[in-house]
């Protein structure tokens, strides 16, 4: 009997669901453009030169997560540099309980600021060398600001599961260890977004999916 009850539990776990994942590219259709500079009096005797930030990159995420996504009580740390007169990166995609850092790392002062629904916080002027800090707790988008340099902005992405991903600088993403099932899949990029796109993970397999942003 015990031999039959080993047996019986060794085929459930060889005949068990095993997770897959989903990648694919992201294809930008859109003409992205960075704000004009505008000058002031903070500014005088600091470099003109500034970064341009990288508004390729788009975060994919899963519309609706699988069972048992919520569970998750890891919390985690993230940085949004001020380097060059610019968020670095442009676009942070974290989960729910993430602290992000904010340094300064130019040799003006900064103040970074968001009055967006899903965190509202004003850090305050500081200057280079000096990191204030917000935890994240809500999920939503963040739009982030510099209160000094009007052309300073950037977005994080709050989710509330770990299915997301950002693209790399040929637009390909990556989502992995995701239940076998039927999705819907969402690409963002500066604050627009695409329809749906469904797609099934097979167990133990990856599934492909394209997007095209308009």
């Amino acid at each position: 009997m015990l031999l039959l009850c080993v047996a019986a539990m060794a085929h459930g776990l060889h005949g068990a669901a095993a997770n897959g994942g989903i990648h694919g590219r992201i294809e930008l259709r859109r003409a992205l453009s960075s704000p004009e500079r505008r000058p002031n009096v903070s500014d005088f005797g600091a470099a003109a030169h500034r970064d341009l930030p990288d508004r390729t990159r788009s975060v994919v995420y899963l519309e609706t997560a699988p069972r048992g996504a919520f569970e998750q009580t890891e919390t985690g740390r993230a940085v949004l540099d001020q380097r060059n007169e610019t968020f670095v990166p442009h676009v942070l995609a974290i989960t729910t309980g993430t602290t992000v850092e904010f340094p300064n790392s130019d040799r003006i002062y900064h103040n970074v600021f968001s009055l967006s629904k899903t965190a509202s916080f004003d850090l305050g002027r500081y200057p280079m060398g000096h990191s204030k800090s917000v935890r994240f707790d809500k999920p939503g988008i963040v739009r982030v600001f510099c209160e000094i340099h009007s052309h300073m902005s950037a977005f994080i992405l709050v989710f509330s599961h770990p299915f997301f991903a950002m693209t790399d600088g040929d637009g390909r993403y990556r989502i992995d260890n995701v239940p076998p099932g039927n999705y819907s899949v969402i690409a963002w990029n500066e604050g627009a977004s695409s329809d749906p796109a469904p797609v099934a993970v097979p167990s133990g397999a990856n599934a492909e999916l394209d997007v095209t942003l308009r």
